[in-house]
C-alpha cells in the first residue's frame, strides 16, 4: 500500500531482505493437505487475528493460472495493505514499511490501503476518505517508488469483495464464531451491536490474499495464526472446485487458489509500546502516549520519549526479560540509527535514561524529519496522488479479475 518517489531519504541495503521460510515446498500446485505452520496443526479456535492490521504476501513467478502472468510476473509477486484509521506509527514503520520498500527492489509489488476493513467497527463517515489518502501519501512518502510498485485502494477493485463473497460459501460459520477478535469485540460493543463484518472481515483478509495468487506472506512470530485461516479455505475451496471437476467445466483444472506460506522477516521489528514493553505498539491504544506517530512534530517526540516509561536498573542491555522496556528503546534506536545490535551495545552500555533519552530523541527526529517533508509535498498534490492510485487499480484489476473469472467458471456460474 506504500509507496515514495523519493526512495532515497531511507537508508536501506542494497540487497535483498532476508526471509525465512516455513515451508521447504514452495507453491502449492496439488491438493495434499495443507502443512502445518510451525509445530501446530491448524485449530481454528486458536486463531487470533486481532493484530490484523497489516499484511503482506509473497508469490513465486509461475502463478497458479498463466492468465495472470504479464511480462512482470516473472519477478515474485508482493501484495500488502494496512488499514486507514488512527495515525501510522513507528510500529507500522519499522515493523512492515521498511521491508516493503525494500522488497519492491526485487519483487513484482502491490501495495494497497484496506479501507474496506476499516468499516468493521463504528468509524467516521467523513473521516475515512481523507485518512485513505493521507495513508497513501504517508507511504509515498516512507519510500515506495511508484515506477516499482503498483499502489490503490483496496475497495476501488470491487474483485476483493466479488470475491469475499463467493469464499463466504466455502468458509464454515465455526471457523468465525470462534475468532478471537470477534468474541473480544462483540462482548465489548455488546451483541446487538456489533455488525456482521466484524465477523466475516477474516474471508476479507482471505479474499485479498488469494486475488493475488501469493505464496508466501511475511508476518511476525506472533502473526502466524492470522494467516491460518487462509491457508485451509484455499484448500477448501481447490477440494471442492478445483482438479477435474474445474476441468469438465472447460478450465483447465488443478488448484484454483496457491496456498501461502508465511515467511518470518528478520528479527527486531516487533515495536512496543512506550508505555508498556510487554506491549505492542497500536493505533487502537487510547493514550497517544503509547506510541510515536510518524507526522508527530519534534516536541511531541521529545516530550513522548521523556515520558515514556523506563526501569530503575543501572547500565542499559538488549533480551533481559525483566528489562522489557529497556529491551524495545534500544531496538528502536538500533532500527533507526541503522546500526548493528553489537554497536549498540558498545555504545549505550554504560549510559544512563537521562543520556540516552537524549541521543534516541535525536536519531528520531532526524530519521522521520525527510518523510515529514515529503509527506507535505504529496499531499499537496491531488492530481498526482489521485494519478498513483488510478493506476496502481488498474494494474491489481487486470490480476484480480483473472483469478475471480476462474472461481466463477470453477464454480459453475454462467460466463459474463
Amino acid at each position: 500500500m506504500s509507496r515514495s518517489a523519493l526512495s532515497h531519504f531511507l537508508i536501506l541495503s542494497s540487497s535483498s531482505p532476508r526471509f525465512t521460510s516455513l515451508s521447504s515446498r514452495g507453491a502449492s500446485r496439488g491438493f495434499s493437505r495443507v502443512p502445518p505452520l510451525g509445530r501446530r496443526s491448524f485449530t481454528p479456535s486458536g486463531r487470533d487475528p486481532r493484530r490484523f492490521q497489516c499484511y503482506c504476501s509473497v508469490s513465486v513467478s509461475e502463478p497458479a493460472d498463466s492468465e495472470t502472468t504479464s511480462p512482470s510476473s516473472a519477478r515474485k509477486r508482493i501484495v500488502s495493505g494496512v488499514q486507514p484509521t488512527g495515525s501510522i506509527h513507528l510500529g507500522n514503520y519499522l515493523g512492515a514499511i521498511k521491508n516493503w520498500i525494500a522488497l519492491q527492489n526485487s519483487y513484482e509489488t502491490l501495495f494497497f490501503i484496506v479501507d474496506l476493513h476499516a468499516i468493521t467497527l463504528p468509524y467516521e463517515t467523513q473521516q475515512l476518505a481523507k485518512a485513505t489518502r493521507d495513508t497513501a501519501a504517508i507511504y509515498l512518502a516512507c519510500g515506495v517508488d511508484t515506477s516499482k510498485a503498483s499502489v490503490f485502494v483496496q475497495s476501488h477493485v470491487r474483485a476483493h469483495i466479488e470475491l469475499m463473497w463467493l469464499l463466504s460459501s466455502a468458509t464454515p460459520i465455526g471457523w468465525l464464531n470462534r475468532m478471537i477478535q470477534f468474541k473480544e469485540k462483540s462482548r465489548k460493543a455488546g451483541d446487538e451491536n456489533v455488525g456482521v463484518a466484524l465477523l466475516t472481515y477474516p474471508v476479507l483478509m482471505a479474499s485479498d490474499i488469494l486475488l493475488y495468487q501469493s505464496d508466501f506472506v511475511p508476518v511476525g512470530e506472533d502473526q502466524k495464526q492470522h494467516l491460518e485461516l487462509t491457508r485451509e479455505l484455499a484448500q477448501r475451496v481447490n477440494n471442492l472446485y478445483g482438479g477435474r471437476k474445474w476441468k469438465k467445466l472447460g478450465g483447465r483444472g488443478g488448484a484454483i487458489f496457491k496456498v501461502p506460506d508465511p515467511l518470518i522477516p528478520p528479527a527486531g521489528a516487533r515495536i512496543m509500546s512506550l508505555t508498556d514493553g510487554l506491549s505492542k505498539m497500536s493505533k487502537s491504544a487510547p493514550s497517544d502516549q503509547s506510541r510515536i506517530n510518524l507526522l508527530d512534530s519534534k516536541d511531541a517526540i521529545a516530550n513522548k520519549i521523556k515520558r515514556c516509561k523506563t526501569d530503575s536498573y543501572s547500565g542499559l542491555e538488549f533480551d533481559n526479560p525483566e528489562r522489557p522496556e529497556c529491551n524495545n528503546l534500544l531496538s528502536i534506536y538500533q532500527l533507526i540509527s541503522g546500526k548493528t545490535k553489537e554497536e549498540v551495545v558498545q555504545e549505550c552500555l554504560d549510559m544512563n535514561w537521562g543520556i540516552f533519552k537524549n541521543l534516541i530523541t535525536d536519531a528520531l527526529i532526524d530519521h522521520l524529519h525527510p518523510i515529514q517533508v515529503r509527506y507535505e509535498e504529496i499531499i499537496s498534490d491531488p492530481a498526482y496522488l489521485d494519478g498513483v492510485l488510478a493506476e496502481g487499480a488498474a494494474r491489481a484489476t487486470e490480476i484480480a479479475d483473472a483469478t475471480l473469472n476462474n472461481v466463477y467458471q470453477a464454480m459453475g456460474f454462467l460466463r459474463r
